[in-house]
């Protein structure tokens, strides 16, 4: 059947008819990429450029390989193979697996845990569940970067990236974590090796690669800014010489790195193959101009990379109602208040699995259950159990029940709970590792849930406290289809609903604390994972931050530096009491306003009490040492770190790691580099 190319805008319609070859499809949020790669797959067939089976489309979730396939079928096209890079690899391993190693029978590792745990307490670790699951994500993106063990303690000094403990340690773990995959019964294969096993094939046996290469010819990749090294090694082993490759991707939702991914090859594409087409996609069908103008301010701060890929959104919806801005005494009073809103917005006919309440992190969505359940709003929490449901919390309310069965501790449940939480997780201040943290989080979002009940005198003791935990659990109805939508920012990437509700803006939570002590990058990956927020909604969006964490607490938190410049200042935010608390200029000892200003500790008209030429000599040090590493300045320390740096003169690593956005990985890197350097200014 004739392909309708007319149902495209001129964009779109651009990249769906390019000639076979290089195509580079740069598609901002709610420009049609979808529709557009699917166009361009059913022109090429239409035109008898290339036959339907031998297309492979790439998608990075099975949910996008389905709606792919869905579409091409709707338009009269069957046979093209769309899967994820994973699906892909299992099936043409399958096929080859005799070539490559004759009758060694295999069989897919679904659950690699016990093995990493095994290779953790061989490696004298502590193997709690936290540090097994921080060593099982090191070992993925270890190998999603096609780093083996051998090589790992090399390149985690280069990377900057902070391991879950000792780098030769972590190298020990994940060699005897291969090493267990092998037994004269057979293999056990992860879904990385999958990956690995069909690049060295494709790579290593020609006759493979020869059949490989004669079956498909055309090669679609969609969210390619999200492509790990591994994934780009298979996909070249995949093409050969030949280039009749689509990407689609943007540069803007790079928001997965932590796992390996990197937008260089999309950003990179036209060095690549300098014949390329290159198209952007920039109108806007999801959002209305009011959302798009904010996303565009939003992304228009971004610095580093991906700044210079910048696409600007064009709003194509009806004008609709301006972002709101809100900032809120404590959490609860937020909560409350963004379900009150919810019910209006279902009072006014929009569709509750129209809308969402999107957070950074897991642990927030306690208060916004509460308080949508007390309303008596369904709800589902999507990429991960209700708060009740998790682990680390089912954990801790045996903890506490436990506890109320001792007749010797004293009458207050709150310490009391702080002290019986302490043994599965709940430490003074939060850890470092990925798991722990977020199982903390969690921990912490308890303990504020307990304090709560006290405080509004609805338990005296700790079984009342348990009784009133057991009352909200229940109350939450059961996930339904037509319930509002709860998520983080990362399990909402690929998603949309007419009206969100983006919560928690606050520094130290987007940014998230460990990203801000790494550094620039990964600042600005936080900032593009805010983007990505604002870009989930169609019609409405509200942004929202509290002052402090509980009720009456102290309101010492400043709202997220991503709306500096964006949000007004708030009547609650100019308080006496936030006055008084705000942070001094150390200069001209006035208030300093903005997260920059804090980072330097001064404004930047105020003359700096520093040494200038120590300044300089620390600039011309970190210049060598990027020269050397190959990589910008500002991966060694930013600007204002050097500058906050100089004016503490640190003398010991301790101190050194004292100064913000500085990190361990960043002290043992370049520390020594930095006392030599400031030695002769003392």
């Amino acid at each position: 059947m004739a392909i309708d190319l007319s149902l495209l805008d001129a964009d779109q319609r651009v990249a769906a008819t390019a000639p076979r070859g290089p195509v580079c499809i740069l598609a901002g949020a709610g420009t049609g990429k979808t529709r557009t790669i699917t166009y361009r797959i059913a022109h090429l067939i239409d035109q008898g450029m290339v036959s339907p089976n031998k297309v492979l489309a790439v998608t990075f979730t099975q949910r996008a390989a389905g709606e792919m396939r869905d579409r091409l079928r709707a338009m009269g096209i069957g046979g093209v193979q769309a899967r994820t890079f994973h699906a892909a690899a299992m099936r043409q391993l399958r096929y080859f697996w005799p070539q490559i190693a004759g009758d060694l029978p295999w069989r897919l590792l679904e659950n690699k845990f016990p093995l990493v745990a095994r290779a953790t307490r061989a490696a004298g670790l502590d193997s709690s569940k936290e540090m097994v699951r921080d060593l099982l994500s090191e070992i993925e993106w270890a190998k999603s970067c096609v780093i083996g063990a051998d090589d790992y303690v090399t390149r985690i000094e280069q990377s900057h990236r902070t391991p879950p403990a000792d780098a030769a340690t972590v190298a020990q773990v994940y060699r005897l974590y291969e090493e267990s995959k092998t037994s004269p019964e057979g293999m056990l294969i992860d879904f990385d090796d999958l990956l690995l096993h069909v690049a060295g094939a494709l790579e290593n046996a020609p006759a493979i690669a020869e059949e490989f290469r004669s079956q498909y010819q055309s090669f679609v990749v969609d969210e390619y800014q999200d492509v790990t090294p591994l994934q780009q090694r298979v996909l070249e082993g995949w093409l050969g010489q030949r280039d009749d490759l689509t990407v689609v991707g943007d540069a803007n939702q790079t928001i997965y790195s932590f796992t390996g991914a990197t937008p260089d090859y999309l950003l990179n594409f036209s060095r690549t193959y300098e014949h390329a087409t290159v198209v952007k996609l920039q109108r806007d069908y999801r959002s209305t101009p009011q959302i798009t103008d904010l996303a565009n301010t939003v992304i228009s701060k971004a610095t580093g990379r991906v700044a210079g890929t910048r696409l600007e959104l064009e709003g194509m919806r009806e004008p609709g109602p301006a972002p709101t801005f809100t900032s809120y005494d404590d959490e609860p009073t937020e909560a409350r208040q963004v379900a009150a809103a919810i019910r209006t917005l279902l009072n006014n006919g929009v569709a509750a699995r129209e809308i969402a309440v999107l957070y950074r992190i897991n642990a927030q969505s306690a208060a916004f259950e509460a308080a949508l359940a007390e309303a008596g709003i369904n709800y589902q929490v999507r990429g991960g159990e209700g708060f009740f449901q998790r682990p680390e919390v089912r954990d801790a309310i045996n903890a506490l029940v436990a506890a109320a069965r001792r007749t010797d501790l004293p009458d207050d449940p709150v310490a009391v709970s702080r002290a019986a939480l302490a043994p599965v997780g709940l430490t003074p201040t939060e850890p470092e590792g990925t798991q722990a943290r977020e199982r903390w989080q969690s921990l912490s979002a308890l303990v504020d849930l307990i304090e709560e009940i006290v405080r509004h005198g609805e338990a005296a003791t700790l079984v009342d406290v348990l009784r009133s935990l057991r009352q909200r659990a229940e109350a939450k109805q059961p996930p339904a289809v037509d319930g509002v939508t709860l998520a983080s920012l990362h399990a909402a990437k690929g998603l949309e609903w007419d009206a969100v509700f983006l919560v928690g803006l606050v520094e130290n939570t987007l940014p998230i604390s460990h990203a801000i002590k790494a550094g620039d990058e990964q600042i600005e990956e936080e900032r593009r994972l805010f983007y990505v927020g604002v870009t989930r909604a169609r019609e409405h969006l509200h942004l929202s931050w509290s002052l402090a964490r509980q009720e009456g607490g102290r309101k010492s938190r400043t709202r997220s530096r991503f709306l500096d410049g964006i949000a007004p200042e708030l009547e609650v935010e100019k308080s006496p009491q936030r006055l008084k608390r705000a942070r001094a200029c150390r200069v001209c000892a006035n208030p300093l306003d903005t997260p920059a200003e804090k980072s330097l500790g001064r404004h930047a008209e105020c003359d700096p009490d520093y040494n200038e030429e120590a300044f300089q000599a620390l600039k011309a040090w970190r210049l060598g040492v990027a020269r050397e590493a190959n990589v910008p300045p500002f991966m060694v320390f930013s600007d204002a770190t050097l500058l906050s740096i100089v004016e503490s003169m640190p003398a010991d690593p301790r101190e050194l790691l004292d100064v913000s956005g500085v990190g361990p990985m960043k002290v043992k890197s370049f520390g020594e580099g930095v006392f030599e350097t400031l030695a002769q200014f003392r």
